[in-house]
């Protein structure tokens, strides 16, 4: 009777693992075919792209189209101008979001929850309701057509990124803090040398988020830089848009070379990333 019903336990799991995997094979399959549709597209002439009759894969490579997409545009000033945005993004928000959360999950002080709610609010709060009064703000400031409305902000963190930090800092046992403070550590050295070690998946996880967000970040470059010098990469994408065509080929070659940094980031930090988000949602 025991091996009859282990047996019945044990076809459940199987028929269960079977139904997860057909899903998550179907889902990854939706994901998974506009960006090989991209690179298959980046690797077709112009002749094989505009064809009535499809074909997925192309009949001869085309590299020629990663060679428009690299001189028909200042393609690398592009680059550079999306690693000075996003660089100082990244170290923007590991500097901010830290402190901001260590002081609200371990240091009392008046107003601290209040703080914490304002901080939860706005994150339900829309871009684009800020957006107007922003603009307006960086517009007397004189920042407009620099990088600074794009950079300025990660220095005072977001929201979501103090949000996943404070909850991870939460868990953190208040006598390893404590015991620092009875060998003679400062508040500074009790965050420097006890908390950042002991966050580092969580600080993965902004890093990645912070680095993917910025990178391909369009609203932001299209409000604030009106100066085609400045453009960052997902901006002077559109260049290959004209008013009569679309230069399919170099603007998928384009993007594919676009995107492969962060498929490379996310690859090799994968592990970091998901264990950063499983812990923190854990507290």
């Amino acid at each position: 009777m025991r091996n009859v019903k282990a047996k019945s336990i044990k076809t459940t799991d199987n028929l269960h693992k079977i139904i997860v995997y057909f899903f998550l094979i179907v889902f990854s399959i939706f994901f998974l075919i506009p960006i090989l549709w991209m690179i298959s597209t980046s690797l077709k002439s112009p002749e094989e792209i505009y064809r009535i009759k499809f074909a997925f894969l192309p009949t001869k490579l085309h590299w020629k189209n990663y060679v428009d997409a690299i001189t028909s545009i200042p393609y690398f000033k592009y680059i550079s101008n999306t690693l000075i945005v996003t660089v100082f993004c990244v170290i923007g928000q590991l500097f901010a979001a830290p402190l901001v959360a260590y002081s609200i999950a371990k240091i009392r002080w008046f107003g601290s929850k209040i703080v914490f709610m304002l901080i939860i609010g706005t994150m339900f709060l829309p871009f684009q309701v800020t957006m107007i009064p922003v603009y307006m703000i960086y517009h007397k400031m004189g920042f407009v057509g620099t990088f600074l409305p794009l950079i300025l902000p990660s220095f005072f963190g977001y929201p979501l990124y103090i949000f996943l930090l404070r909850q991870f800092i939460v868990g953190i046992p208040d006598s390893l803090i404590e015991a620092a403070k009875i060998d003679g550590a400062s508040e500074y050295k009790v965050y420097w040398k006890v908390i950042l070690p002991l966050i580092k998946p969580a600080l993965a996880t902004v890093t990645i988020f912070t680095f993917l967000t910025s990178w391909s970040d369009f609203l932001g470059p299209l409000i604030y830089l009106n100066n085609e010098n400045m453009y960052t990469l997902s901006l002077g994408l559109r260049q290959y848009l004209t008013a009569h065509s679309i230069a399919w080929g170099p603007l998928m070659a384009a993007t594919t070379m676009f995107i492969v940094p962060t498929i490379i980031i996310y690859f090799f930090a994968q592990k970091q990333f998901i264990e950063g988000i499983a812990t923190t949602g854990g507290k």
